[in-house]
């Protein structure tokens, strides 16, 4: 008999992933071409000149270049001011990106298998996807990038503020004996090790320790708001990584200031009074610190 767990592939949904990818792509240059064909004006990070093979780029950048880090998403940080046809259209996209996402997390939570052979079939979809990949030479589809939403903001803005975020962490709370089976997993006779396994048996097993992880330096942009929205509000801090579409009919951009190409180096921020773990790691090998 077969296992209690194993349920039979239903391929309608990968029909669904191709129909919902295609929507995506045709989405997604409907986008290029009421940008191409309206009042619309672009400011990028990195490019002294936006138009449409830009905005093209950054919109079907949804591939793995050879090498890179599966958990890490490219950047296209720029503005564009957009009429209400854009506007529009960003909106049928994000849409589109939405339900490409529900499609592949109902694929991942019935077969990881099938999961896969979605990637492998889906730059077929698009002749235009599927030469770029071989022209580049390029990895599979990047999954996150085809379903990441395109920011916009809520009204007319009158000025942006970009600024590196280079000071985010994730912390993970670990016991004695979680940290200790960590240490013993690397390599428990190595000397570093064997001092880091003293020194974890020398404090409370009950002692809670944080494992810190960096996170990637990020883009965070502040718009404020012509006038308040109906909420209130005057102001919104977003994280963005895609260009920020902005309604204005007369295609004209806020004033936005000029952040550094790339983030900074070290940490931006001070340390806070009220930290609450001490400033060395206790094992450095697991980037693990005991609470102060």
């Amino acid at each position: 008999m077969p296992p209690e767990d194993a349920r039979p592939v239903d391929y309608r949904l990968l029909q669904r992933l191709d129909a919902a990818f295609d929507e995506v792509l045709a989405t997604l240059n409907q986008v290029i071409v009421c940008f191409a064909e309206g009042p619309a004006s672009a400011w990028a990070l990195y490019d002294p000149a936006p138009g449409v093979e830009w905005l093209t780029a950054a919109l079907l950048d949804m591939w793995h270049l050879p090498g890179q880090d599966g958990r890490e998403t490219r950047n296209h940080i720029g503005l564009i001011a957009a009429d209400e046809r854009l506007m529009q259209a960003v909106a049928a996209a994000n849409a589109a990106k939405s339900a490409f996402s529900e499609c592949l997390q109902a694929i991942k939570q019935q077969s990881p298998a099938l999961l896969s052979e979605s990637r492998s079939r889906l730059p077929g979809r698009h002749p235009q996807v599927e030469q770029v990949l071989e022209r580049n030479g390029l990895a599979r589809l990047h999954l996150k990038q085809c379903w990441r939403q395109l920011p916009t903001a809520e009204g007319p803005v009158s000025r942006v503020r970009f600024a590196w975020y280079s000071s985010g962490r994730s912390i993970k709370r670990l016991d004695v004996p979680q940290a200790e089976k960590k240490l013993l997993a690397l390599d428990s006779e190595a000397a570093h090790i064997r001092i880091q396994l003293k020194k974890l048996a020398g404090i409370p097993a009950g002692e809670p320790l944080a494992q810190v992880q960096p996170q990637a330096p990020l883009m965070r942009a502040n718009l404020f708001f012509t006038t308040p929205l109906e909420d209130g509000r005057v102001r919104r801090a977003l994280n963005v990584a895609m260009p920020i579409f902005i309604p204005r009919e007369d295609g004209r951009l806020p004033h936005t200031n000029q952040p550094p190409a790339a983030p900074p180096e070290k940490r931006t921020r001070a340390r806070r009074r009220d930290e609450k773990l001490e400033n060395e790691p206790f094992l450095p090998s697991l980037r693990v610190y005991r609470y102060r």
